[in-house]
């Protein structure tokens, strides 16, 4: 059976929101300004019990603690401005993703596992960068592969130097792919190392070791054993010091996200997700409340992961999740946002006039990041604008992150978009362009334009502007939606996947956007070819007996 076949019931659904008490394979300590994680993973609690994972080898069950870790401090510990990041074991941090995992994993999965792993990592950075928390990888051992790739999210590394531990990326020579989660490209565009030296670097299995990593800048400073927690503590409280948190900021408790699954889908008290698994679809409807709900700061932090806009988003993204991980035959999916565009108006004015606050700020930046979950969802996604929807500001930008918006423009049936503040920059996509500035890129002039326009748009003033692909009457309506659902389902899922990568992000090349598109989309290539997978193939052969036979002809 598929996964769309597969009763809900007897799907093993994941849980992407566990909290520090419940960890299994990190242990999360905060004093004061500084937050310890260990890498402690159970070698026999990995997500199926066909591997262990050994050596703090990881599965997807062991980031999706790491991300929970990085939502719970940034959320309920506002007072941590660096989280050090070390290992538990004896001479070893983390072998990296491991390899029978992989091995042994569908293709689809192992690519969406590649993409939450990256994501996670982008969340490190962004945390640095717009929250002030700042992460110190203290490498008390080897990091290899997937390991190193987690340290090089870090803002600092640092190396001990026993003569025995190494930073490595061995994916090439062991395995015949590549550093998964952004390896390749953070150590050439992130750290700039030289050319050169990280092409010897990439090609060295057993990696780098001490000083001479220092050297080729894979690592930022090493210590002997004997200075190793004085060094750590020091670099911990540099990075404290180089932080502009503001202090003083009571944290807020985030509640578990509580899907319920039954044959019809997946079922939020915000969001629904309707399955159709005959058609290969999942109808999404977000539904806002009838009130505004908080008129202040201090009133939405009062209602803390309960406040009805930072709730609705936590089930979206915890949506996405599920989609993309467990419903692996659903290829496209519409989007419905439901209430009235006052509600969303009056929502993204506090968002704008409360932006200073800390609170306001994350779940501003929350948002901007489910936004990049949406953009980065490897299915096509159809936003549906008819009667009773409210696409409006930040809800907008869902539309926006459509790759095809549906508008009811009929006189009979009235329907409303609209623009706020949101849509001119708090959001913006993997290239640093807002949605509007993407879409628009031939034409900037109609960004500002459109900007000028802040309010309620009804229909036809919002076709006119641009922000329909296509804007069918009441009579062609129902027939426009089936026939593009019906043609969307009759194409390659493959091909579909790599076209919408490629527009999604037109503009600027980034750090994201080369991650994502280009070493993901290499790396999905990858994972299919013989030399990895085939039977007798890199991948499959490491840790046996038998050696790869690789078919060496170039393309």
């Amino acid at each position: 059976m598929t996964a769309t076949e597969t009763p809900a019931a007897s799907l093993a659904h994941y849980d992407f929101h566990r909290r520090p008490e419940d960890f299994v394979h990190w242990q999360l300590d905060v004093d004061g300004p500084i937050a310890t994680l260990r890498m402690n993973v159970q070698e026999d609690r990995g997500l199926h019990d066909h591997y262990r994972l050994k050596l703090n080898s990881y599965d997807l069950g062991v980031d999706i603690e790491l991300a929970a870790a990085y939502q719970h401090l940034r959320f309920e510990h506002p007072e941590v401005r660096c989280v050090v990041l070390t290992g538990n074991l004896d001479r070893v941090f983390c072998a990296g993703a491991n390899i029978v995992m992989l091995r042994t994993s569908p293709h689809a999965f192992k690519v969406n596992f590649c993409k939450y792993t990256n994501e996670t990592r982008l969340y490190i950075e962004d945390a640095s960068d717009h929250s002030g928390l700042k992460t110190l990888a203290a490498l008390n051992g080897t990091a290899s592969g997937g390991g190193y790739e987690l340290a090089l999210a870090a803002d600092r590394i640092l190396l001990v130097d026993d003569r025995n531990s190494a930073v490595s990326l061995p994916e090439l020579p062991l395995l015949g792919v590549l550093p998964g989660t952004g390896g390749l490209t953070r150590v050439v565009d992130k750290r700039m190392v030289r050319r050169d030296l990280a092409d010897v670097f990439c090609t060295i299995a057993e990696g780098i070791k001490g000083k001479r990593a220092a050297k080729w800048d894979l690592v930022d400073g090493v210590a002997p054993l004997s200075k190793w927690d004085d060094a750590v503590s020091e670099a911990a409280k540099e990075l404290v010091a180089a932080s502009e948190t503001p202090t003083g900021a009571e944290g807020v408790r985030l509640e578990p996200v509580a899907p319920r699954f039954d044959e019809e889908g997946i079922h939020y008290d915000l969001v629904d997700v309707a399955i159709d698994g005959a058609a290969r679809t999942a109808a999404i409807t977000l539904q806002l409340p009838d009130d505004v709900g908080p008129k202040s700061a201090a009133d939405a932090r009062a209602q803390g992961s309960g406040w009805w806009f930072f709730k609705l988003f936590r089930e979206l993204d915890d949506a996405l999740l599920h989609l993309r991980l467990e419903y692996l035959d659903i290829g496209t999916i519409t989007l419905r946002v439901v209430g009235d565009p006052a509600v969303v108006t009056a929502v993204d004015a506090l968002l704008a006039d409360a932006a200073d606050d800390w609170f306001v700020r994350e779940v501003r930046l929350f948002v901007k990041r489910v936004l990049k979950r949406v953009d980065l969802t490897a299915r096509s996604v159809f936003a549906i604008a008819d009667e009773g929807t409210a696409f409006a500001g930040t809800f907008l930008e869902l539309a926006l992150a459509a790759d095809r918006i549906y508008l009811l423009n009929d006189p009979d049936q009235p329907v409303s978009m609209g623009v706020t503040a949101m849509n001119g920059g708090p959001f913006p996509m993997s290239n640093g362009l807002t949605r509007l500035q993407t879409r628009f890129l031939g034409d900037p002039s109609r960004v500002d334009e459109i900007l000028g326009e802040a309010g309620v748009l009804d229909a036809e003033r919002a076709d006119e502007l641009g922000l329909a692909t296509v804007a069918p009457d009441g009579i062609d309506w129902e027939d426009d939606i089936r026939i593009a659902l019906e043609e969307r389902a009759s194409f390659s899922p493959d091909a579909l996947t790599g076209l919408e990568a490629n527009l999604r992000f037109a503009g600027p090349e980034t750090l994201e956007t080369k991650i994502f598109g280009r070493l993901s989309a290499w790396q999905n290539w990858i994972f299919q070819r013989p030399n990895a997978v085939g039977k007798r193939g890199a991948l499959q052969c490491y840790g046996t007996p038998n050696r790869p036979e690789l078919d060496f002809t170039r393309t």
